[in-house]
C-alpha cells in the first residue's frame, strides 16, 4: 500500500483504545491540519463513547470491536493503544486491511508475536511508527543534533535508566503487572530505556544502533508485595494489587558499531520518576542535560542544553503531537519512520534476550534471534 495524497482531504484516524494514551493520540491528530479522527474502537462501547465526548469531537463513530472500526469509511491509519497484550491481534488484524499503524510501547509480548507483526506489515506494504515518543523530545532531539555534528565524538559507552515506581495510581497497572499481560518490567516501560541507549549510541541524527549481545541481571525486592507507594501523592498503599515479576533489572548490551551500553529499569525506587541518561563520546561527554566538549567551547565547560527533560511518566507530558506530525509527513513523503516496527524490533530484541539470558546464565547473541 502506496501513501495517500493530502491534497483535497485528510487522513482518516481510526483510534484502538480508549485510555490514557489513547487521549492523548486523539489529542494530537485533532490537532493535526492533515488528519481526523473518524472512529474509535474500545473493548467497551461506552470507554469509546466516552474519550469521544471528553475529547469534544462530533461526527466520530464508536465501537467495541475493532474489526468494525476498521470497517470504517475513510479510515487510512489505524492507532493502536490498547493494552500491550493486545497489540499483536490488533496489529495484524489493521495491517490485512491495508491501514497504516501508529502502535504503541511496547509492540509485543514475545519474540513470536513480534515477528508475526513484521511479517503482516511486510505483507500489507503498510507505513508504521512506534511510540517511543522520547525520540521526538526537544532535549533528545537537541543532543541527538549536537551528536551528528561531531560535538561529542563518537559515542563507544551509553547509559539510559528508566527510574519509575509503577503501580496501582497508573490506569493500565492490572493488566501490565502481570506475566501473561506485562512479562517484565523492562518491556512494560523501561523499553524506553533500552530505545534511548540505541538512540545514543549511534552518532546519527535519526538512527539507533544495533544491538548484537546482550547479558542481564534481575533482582530487587517487590515482586509478589501488596505494599506500594505512590510517587504521585507520596503515600503508601498495604493491599495493592502485587507485581508478578522483578521490579529490578540491569543488561549490558554490545552494539555493531562497538559502542556498550547499560540499561536499568527499576521499578521498586522510592522516588518520582526519573530518566537519566549519560553518553560518553571520544570528544565529551553528556550527562542528562549537560554537555562537555572541550572541543566546543574555550575554555572547556558544561553546557546545558536547553529542552524539555524527560523527568514526567504522565503522558501529557510525551511529546505526541510531534511523533503523529513526524508520521504524517512520513505518509506524505512515501518515506518510512526511523521509528517503524521494523527498527523498534530491535530495541524489543534487547528486551526478550533479557529474559533469555535469566533461563540461561550466559550472553545472548542478538543473531540468535534473528
Amino acid at each position: 500500500m502506496t501513501a495517500i495524497s493530502p491534497e483535497g482531504r485528510t487522513f482518516g484516524v481510526l483510534i484502538v483504545g480508549a485510555g490514557w494514551v489513547a487521549a492523548q493520540h486523539v489529542a494530537a491528530f485533532t490537532a493535526h491540519p492533515l488528519a481526523r479522527v473518524v472512529a474509535v474502537a474500545s473493548r467497551s462501547l461506552d470507554s469509546a463513547r466516552r474519550l469521544v465526548a471528553a475529547a469534544g469531537l462530533s461526527d466520530v463513530a464508536s465501537y467495541d470491536d475493532i474489526a468494525q472500526g476498521l470497517a470504517h469509511p475513510g479510515v487510512d491509519v489505524v492507532s493502536i493503544a490498547t493494552p500491550q497484550h493486545l497489540h499483536c491481534e490488533h496489529v495484524i488484524e489493521s495491517a490485512r486491511a491495508g491501514k497504516h499503524l501508529i502502535i504503541e510501547k511496547p509492540v509485543a509480548n514475545s519474540l513470536d508475536e513480534l515477528r508475526r507483526m513484521q511479517a503482516a506489515v511486510r505483507a500489507a506494504d503498510v507505513k508504521t511508527v512506534v511510540s517511543f515518543v522520547l525520540r521526538w523530545n526537544p532535549l533528545f532531539r537537541e543532543l541527538k543534533r549536537r551528536m551528528s555534528a561531531g560535538v561529542v565524538g563518537r559515542p563507544y559507552y551509553v547509559e539510559a535508566d528508566y527510574l519509575s515506581h509503577n503501580g496501582s495510581w497508573w490506569s493500565g497497572w492490572n493488566d501490565a503487572r502481570t506475566l501473561q499481560g506485562g512479562v517484565s518490567a523492562m518491556l512494560v516501560g523501561g523499553c524506553h530505556a533500552v530505545d534511548a541507549l540505541r538512540w545514543f549510541a549511534s552518532d546519527g541524527e535519526f538512527t539507533g544502533a544495533t544491538p548484537v549481545e546482550v547479558f542481564a541481571m534481575r533482582g530487587g525486592y517487590r515482586k509478589g508485595r501488596t505494599r506500594e507507594y505512590n510517587p504521585l501523592t507520596g503515600s503508601w498503599s498495604d493491599d495493592a494489587p502485587a507485581m508478578e515479576y522483578d521490579g529490578l533489572e540491569v543488561a549490558l548490551v554490545k552494539f555493531d558499531n562497538g559502542a556498550m551500553g547499560k540499561i536499568s529499569v527499576n521499578a521498586d525506587c522510592i522516588m518520582p520518576y526519573r530518566f537519566p541518561v549519560r553518553v560518553f563520546g571520544d570528544r565529551g561527554t553528556i550527562i542528562d542535560s549537560r554537555v562537555w566538549s572541550p572541543t566546543a567551547t574555550a575554555p572547556p565547560a558544561w553546557v546545558d542544553v536547553p529542552g524539555v527533560q524527560p523527568d514526567s511518566s504522565d503522558v501529557h507530558h510525551h511529546p505526541f503531537r510531534a511523533q503523529m506530525e513526524h508520521f504524517i509527513e512520513c505518509l506524505v513523503q512515501d518515506v518510512e519512520s526511523h521509528c517503524n516496527l521494523h527498527d523498534a524490533a530491535l530495541t524489543h530484541e534487547v528486551v526478550f534476550a533479557a529474559q533469555e539470558c535469566y533461563l540461561s546464565h550466559r550472553p545472548i547473541e542478538l543473531a540468535s534471534l534473528r
